[in-house]
């Protein structure tokens, strides 16, 4: 195989590598602020680890919701939160530098962003969830080797198909992306219009979370959830909640196993795909092609990577936790609008999100003939 010549970015980076280099650039001028950027940026990779850990510890210690409304010093956080007194400074110090938390004087409250982090739905709950995740990467050699037997595998039991899930897991898993679906739906529904639409079926809708947020928009819409005979009670139970028990139809079943229910004009697969392998993929998007209607329309919402301009949220984040649960991947768009056209459906667009690191968006319909 011939080797293509280093070119100028070979000789960039040996440069940048040098240490005599590295010194230089921090006292000249013209250079210092594009050193000092890259070392921060650098720097912050480095500690990455230990500031969500520090994140985790302002969640578990509910100390958000103690600095809300009123500004305490460290040793009043200690007393009520039960924290030694210069653990709880070392603490609050940390969320002040991540600037979740205000530090005026001697006193801390929570700040705009920590605020917004406590009005997103679910995330504190995902927060928390995350320390399955970090012992899975405790030795991050042997799990990009695949050698690390996950704990987060066992936590999704529910994408085995109906044999590999109970009722308290289905619960959990629905309880957990229920409580996130909000910022999932409004994104999705930004995204796309259903205007035109009948009746739209979305599957392994979990509890409903998706579908509440449409029939909120669309009121004349007929809707069906799709899911596991196990997520069916905790569906119902939350539909009835919210007054929605006679407006939602519930179909019970395994798109792994059988054939989806016929209907539907439009069928939504929202955080779905990402949890399966690609043979998985394959077969759910065929049984969606059969079930739906000529001209009737496919959409998918879910976070995606590997395009061909990486960014963090996809490529670092939902990549990594796709592969420690062992079943499914992050996947870009260009790689989903394959897999519909593999399926049979045509005109595939991608819609994009004014926030992609919660979800993207995939649209496609079924030719009106198939000549």
């Amino acid at each position: 195989m011939r080797r293509s010549r280093p070119g100028w970015a070979a000789l960039r980076n040996r440069l940048v590598a040098s240490p005599r280099f590295q010194a230089w650039a921090a006292r000249w001028p013209l250079v210092r602020r594009i050193s000092g950027h890259e070392g921060t940026a650098l720097f912050g990779l480095v500690s990455g680890f230990v500031q969500s850990q520090c994140l985790a510890a302002l969640v578990e210690f509910e100390i958000f919701e103690l600095l809300m409304e009123d500004r305490l010093d460290a040793d009043a956080v200690a007393r009520r939160r039960g924290l030694p007194r210069d653990r709880a400074r070392v603490l609050l110090q940390a969320g002040a530098a991540l600037k979740l938390l205000d530090r005026r004087g001697d006193g801390y409250m929570t700040a705009r962003r920590g605020a917004a982090l406590m009005g997103v739905p679910g995330l504190t709950a995902m927060i928390s969830h995350h320390a399955v995740l970090y012992r899975d990467l405790s030795d991050p050699v042997a799990f990009f080797r695949g050698e690390t037997e996950t704990e987060l595998a066992h936590f999704w039991p529910y994408v085995l198909g109906a044999e590999g899930a109970d009722d308290a897991q289905a619960a959990r898993y629905s309880a957990l992306m229920s409580d996130s679906q909000g910022l999932v739906a409004d994104e999705t529904l930004h995204a796309v219009r259903l205007r035109g639409v009948r009746h739209l079926m979305d599957v392994g809708g979990g509890s409903g979370a998706f579908l509440r947020a449409v029939a909120a928009r669309y009121p004349a819409l007929d809707l069906t959830l799709f899911d596991l005979p196990q997520v069916a009670p905790v569906a119902r139970k939350a539909l009835a909640a919210h007054g929605l028990d006679g407006r939602i139809a519930l179909e019970s079943g395994s798109f792994r196993d059988e054939s989806l229910p016929r209907g539907a004009d439009a069928i939504s697969l929202v955080r779905v795909l990402y949890d399966h392998g690609d043979d998985t993929v394959g077969a759910l998007l065929v049984r969606v092609h059969d079930a739906l209607p000529p001209g009737g329309r496919v959409i998918v919402s879910e976070p995606m990577s590997g395009g061909a301009r990486p960014e963090s949220a996809g490529d670092v984040y939902f990549a990594t936790y796709t592969l420690a649960m062992r079943t499914g991947r992050a996947r870009s768009a260009d790689e989903i609008a394959a897999a519909l056209r593999a399926a049979g459906f045509g005109a595939v667009r991608h819609r994009p999100t004014t926030r992609p690191f919660v979800t993207s968006v995939v649209e496609a319909w079924k030719p009106v003939s198939q000549d």
